[in-house]
This record gives C-alpha cells, structure tokens and sequence, in this order.
C-alpha cells in the first residue's frame, strides 16, 4: 500500500545516510523500523476491533469526528510555529 508521510528534513537526510551505509533503501528501513515497533507492542483486547474501525475509515481516537488530510497537515503546520 502506498501512503504520504511528512518527515522532518534532519531526519530523512539522516535516514538517506544511513540507508547508503547500510545498502540499503529509505522504504526498507522505514518498514525495518516500523516491525521493530511493533514487535514491541502488546496486543490489547481492543485490537481488532480498532483494526475493524480502521479498516472502515472511522476516524478512530478522534473526538471531533472525521479529519481531512488537509486538517492534519494544518494542524503539522501551526504545531511547528
């Protein structure tokens, strides 16, 4: 699945570094990163309902309803000023 994230400048040109160094591809070590989280996680008992309401576009964990990109990526902006 495709998706836009917003990285920092700082940090994706470390990412780029990095990825050279290791030989590898910014994508790999996002996903490499992503698992390393995850394994991490415990599983809680909502899980799958969480992933159900995911899966059918709920705006899960949003007391205001449902946000638009155009929202979160205002929301980016002024958080940075």
């Amino acid at each position: 699945m495709k998706t836009t994230v917003d990285i920092p400048d700082s940090i994706l040109e470390r990412t780029k570094i990095a990825a050279v160094r290791r030989r590898t591809s910014i994508k790999n070590l996002i996903i490499e990163g992503l698992e390393a989280v995850l394994r991490e996680e415990a599983p809680t008992d909502d899980t799958e309902a969480f992933v159900a309401a995911f899966s059918r576009g709920n705006n899960v964990g949003s007391p205001v309803g449902k946000v638009h990109r155009h929202e979160i990526y205002d929301r980016q902006i002024l958080h940075r000023l």
